[in-house]
Order: structure tokens, then sequence, then C-alpha cells
């Protein structure tokens, strides 16, 4: 089956889970998230909730797992928390529930901010990949990453990553 066949197959609209990581973020400040909400709105998908929690892993675990078993819930995207100071632990918090990785997201995420903002996209430790059978994409908090991400890589293939998972 060739690569346009797969996404054919994919479901038309996706349900997303939008979380926020951030120590300083309110609903109001929160242009990330309502950034990547109104990406997929636009795209067609469904937004099954948005949260906003602080940057400490064992609320960001909390949240991810919650929407495990969300039935509403396909597919869970993250912002913040993807750098390399002491308050960044949203990598590790959603690393190690990752059943299967994505890597190529990460690698190729980095490879088109490193196009836009130069070498300071090594910092990024965006990622992504599927744990209890939904997909989880891990964004930095700029909103400019985050609208790249989700323009050139996650809405273009989300029916198609959503319908890989689910088989």
């Amino acid at each position: 089956m060739t690569h346009q066949e797969h996404k054919a197959h994919g479901p038309a609209s996706v349900g997303c889970f939008v979380l926020t990581v951030s120590d300083t973020r309110t609903a109001e400040t929160d242009t990330s998230g309502r950034a990547i909400r109104e990406l997929l709105e636009a795209g067609g998908h469904r937004i099954s909730g948005h949260a906003i929690v602080r940057d400490e892993p064992s609320q960001v675990r909390e949240q991810v797992l919650a929407q495990c078993g969300n039935g509403a819930t396909q597919v869970i995207i993250t912002t913040g928390g993807t750098g390399i100071t002491s308050r960044d632990g949203t990598y590790e918090a959603v690393d190690d529930l990752l059943e299967k990785r994505l890597d190529g997201f990460g690698e190729l995420f980095r490879m088109l901010s490193y196009e836009e903002i130069g070498s300071a996209a090594m910092m990024s430790r965006a990622t992504a990949g599927s744990t209890r059978g939904k997909v989880v994409f891990v964004l930095p908090g700029s909103e400019n990453a985050v609208r790249l991400a989700m323009t050139r890589l996650i809405i273009p293939e989300l029916a198609h990553v959503v319908q890989q998972v689910t088989k």
C-alpha cells in the first residue's frame, strides 16, 4: 500500500488533548496551547480537552495517563518543558511512558527549526511516540515552534499516524 493509500484510510477527524506545561502560563497567556487548538480545529480535528500544569513531571505524567483512559482522545499534544533548564521535565515525564518512539519526528522538527533559528535548534528535545494506543507529541513552549511542528509535521500526518497506531 502506498503512503497516500495509508493516509486515505486514516480517520477524517482525530480527537486531541492539548496539555500546556508551564510554571508561568495562564489561560490568558497560553498562546502556544491556543495555537495548537486553533490549528487542529482548522484542520478538521476535535479538541477533547485541554489543561495547563506546572512543569512537574508527576503532574505531566498524571495528565497524559488520564488521557490514555479517555475514549474521546486519540492524540495528546504537549507544549513546554522540552528545553534543558533544571525546570524542563516534560521530556523525561513522557519518554518513560512511550512504548514506541517516532524518532523521525524529533529529527525532522530539529531540522526544520535549524532552518529558522540555526544551531539553537539542537537544544529542543521535542519527541513523539505512542503509549496505550494513543499518539503523544511533545513540543517546545514557543508559539513559533508549535506552529512549525503543527503545520509542517503533525497536521499533515495526524490521521495517518493515528491509523497506524490503532492497527
